[in-house]
């Protein structure tokens, strides 16, 4: 009797406890706020150690970048923007569902070289009408491509669909759709920011540089405030964040825009605008905005006070309003990077900076920096007059060399005609 009770006892069910990737934190963790500001970290002085070593390791290899001009900051962009949307593509990614689509990788990454190929050839194109010879091979296939680049990424893109749709299998409808949906909006937010990052660059890499190093004093003076004094919660999903750390990060973000503005707008190799692909050393007539000009100081100063005027930049003015975007409206890119995390229970986008986390997690302010400092600079930097380097600009860059030579012989001959009307 016993053996037959103890057969027909319900057996009591095995509880199978799934591990926890390493990127992810408890929920209970993030219950309250104010335990996990960095002020109550145990921890802090280790991560801030690793996080200093890295972000200086980082500071190296873009001052040698810098140094070497427009087209590697370019390259930059594009190995950055390679390893944002490596992070991305594997957010979403299940192993389970991808052994049974094999080359659905590879389709993703065709519509990632598909879009770069259409932003960047447009910008390629303007650079690229005077850089060979008319005498070439070269440069009738480089023509060829400028003028059919757009009906050459139409048909990629195309070509992508139907690889798609060909691909679909049956119960693997729902992830291989969301698939598609997931990979276009990657490519409309990366290569958004990234078209109005290269065009700032070949406006003057004054205008990449100085939105990029607010928003990373921005970041920094953020962190340091609040590792020493943060204490009051600034929003729910960046539990981290504090309005000590905020309004700290704000004034030290006003400041040191007037700062660098000064100090960057005074290197032509930053301010001059690149208008070809060399990279040879830049000299030009500086824009009104890096010019100087002197401020009397108001009378009620004392005499003994060794300065009797100042000197700003115009462009000192503009900075300021680039400090404020970056210390108030820029850190809400990371506020919804923060949410997206918490949204799919993540820690970071990656784990491929030390102490910082992902490529993503670094740019997501940036990604808000870069269209404000471009929409900015075309509102209110820009001539909205067409002057005659304009003119001589847009020829340059949109006529070949037999089509400048024929408006030179036209424009000799209208001279000419009205100088015979007047005489």
């Amino acid at each position: 009797m016993q053996r037959e009770h103890s057969n027909s006892a319900p057996s009591t069910p095995r509880i199978r406890h799934r591990r926890r990737p390493t990127n992810e934190f408890p929920v209970e963790l993030n219950k309250t706020n104010g335990c996990n500001l960095l002020i109550n970290d145990g921890n802090k002085y280790r991560s801030m150690w690793i996080r200093t070593l890295s972000s200086l390791w980082m500071l190296g290899c873009f001052l040698l970048i810098l140094y070497l001009g427009h087209l590697y900051i370019w390259a930059m962009v594009v190995f950055i923007q390679i390893l944002m949307v490596r992070e991305l593509f594997t957010l979403l990614r299940r192993v389970h569902e991808d052994r049974r689509l094999p080359g659905f990788r590879l389709l993703n990454w065709h519509f990632f070289f598909t879009a770069m190929l259409f932003v960047y050839g447009r910008i390629l194109g303007q650079h690229l009408v005077n850089a060979t010879s008319s005498d070439n091979f070269i440069y009738r296939t480089q023509s060829f491509l400028i003028k059919y680049q757009m009906v050459i990424c139409y048909f990629l893109y195309i070509a992508g669909v139907i690889w798609f749709i060909l691909s679909l299998k049956k119960k693997m409808y729902k992830y291989q759709f969301g698939q598609f949906a997931w990979t276009h909006m990657i490519l409309i937010v990366v290569f958004t920011q990234s078209a109005f990052t290269v065009a700032n660059i070949f406006e003057g890499i004054f205008w990449f540089l100085l939105p990029g190093s607010l928003i990373a004093v921005n970041d920094v003076a953020a962190y340091f405030f609040g590792f020493f004094f943060g204490k009051t919660p600034l929003i729910k999903i960046s539990p981290k964040k504090t309005w000590e750390g905020f309004i700290g990060a704000s004034v030290a973000t006003i400041t040191s825009a007037f700062v660098l503005a000064n100090i960057f707008g005074q290197s032509q190799w930053l301010t001059c605008p690149r208008k070809d692909l060399s990279t040879g050393w830049l000299h030009c007539n500086p824009g009104p905005v890096f010019k100087p000009e002197s401020y009397s100081l108001p009378g009620w100063i004392p005499d003994s006070f060794p300065w009797k005027e100042i000197t700003i930049m115009p462009v000192q003015w503009h900075a300021l309003c680039l400090g404020l975007f970056a210390s108030i409206i820029a850190p809400f890119g990371g506020f919804f990077a923060s949410g997206f995390k918490r949204a799919f229970n993540i820690k970071d986008f990656g784990d491929s900076i030390p102490g910082h986390g992902g490529v993503t997690d670094r740019m997501d302010c940036q990604m808000v920096m870069a269209v404000f400092a471009y929409i900015y600079h075309q509102s209110f930097i820009v001539p909205q007059y067409y002057s005659v380097e304009m003119i001589l600009d847009q020829m340059m860059r949109h006529l070949s060399y037999e089509d400048q030579q024929i408006l030179y012989m036209k424009l000799q001959q209208m001279l000419s005609d009205r100088l015979l009307l007047q005489s």
